[in-house]
């Protein structure tokens, strides 16, 4: 396959798509990150990539300025790939998502790791501060077309399966580790889950 090629496959975009890049966070731009409560981070350290999932009430990413985000990084499984990353190979993207909206905002830009104190402490939750934030220094910024979320019916309720079609966290967790777990029902994950959440 070449460019070439996919370009005869593809068409070119219209000329809407093509234009519709900026480098700055607009007043469209601030209102949809006001909004988001779920984000879509990938990082790479320049060989393997990564892409994690960040989500808090609405507001939890801040626009810092015309050019820079700051987004807190809440307790996770403390493998930090993506973070490790950061700090090999600071290119990021992110996906931005608004319940309800099928369109998505998406940001490509650069990524510094801060723990200074009196930046973490401004991002607190039921009185924890994250351990580090991360500062997003944007390069471009568009909206994606709602499609992928409409066919994936991702704000239907009525699309969604009556009951949970997988097994629980723990118990893929202990069949791909082979390791032992004391209690793999769901209902213990998400008691986890409330005691960790921040």
């Amino acid at each position: 396959m070449t460019p070439q090629k996919l370009r005869e496959i593809y068409g070119n975009p219209s000329p809407h798509a093509a234009a519709k890049v900026i480098s700055r966070f607009d007043k469209h731009c601030r209102q949809f990150i006001e909004h988001s409560t779920f984000l879509v981070l990938a990082t790479s350290d320049g060989t393997n990539l990564d892409v994690s999932p960040k989500g808090d009430p609405a507001g939890f990413v801040t626009v810092e300025s015309d050019k820079t985000l700051l987004i807190p990084d809440r307790p996770g499984n403390n493998r930090i790939d993506g973070l490790l990353n950061i700090l090999a190979h600071p290119k990021v993207a992110l996906v931005f998502m608004v319940p309800t909206v099928a369109e998505t905002l998406r940001v490509n830009g650069t990524a510094e790791i801060i723990d200074e104190p009196g930046l973490c402490d401004k991002f607190q939750i039921n009185r924890r501060s994250p351990k580090t934030v991360l500062r997003i220094t944007a390069e471009e910024i568009f909206t994606h077309c709602g499609k992928a979320l409409v066919r994936a019916s991702l704000w239907h309720p009525e699309a969604w399966p009556a009951e949970r079609p997988i097994p629980s966290l723990y118990e893929i967790v202990r069949d791909h580790s082979e390791m032992d777990i004391d209690c793999v029902e769901q209902s213990h994950v998400e008691m986890r889950y409330r005691k960790t959440l921040y």
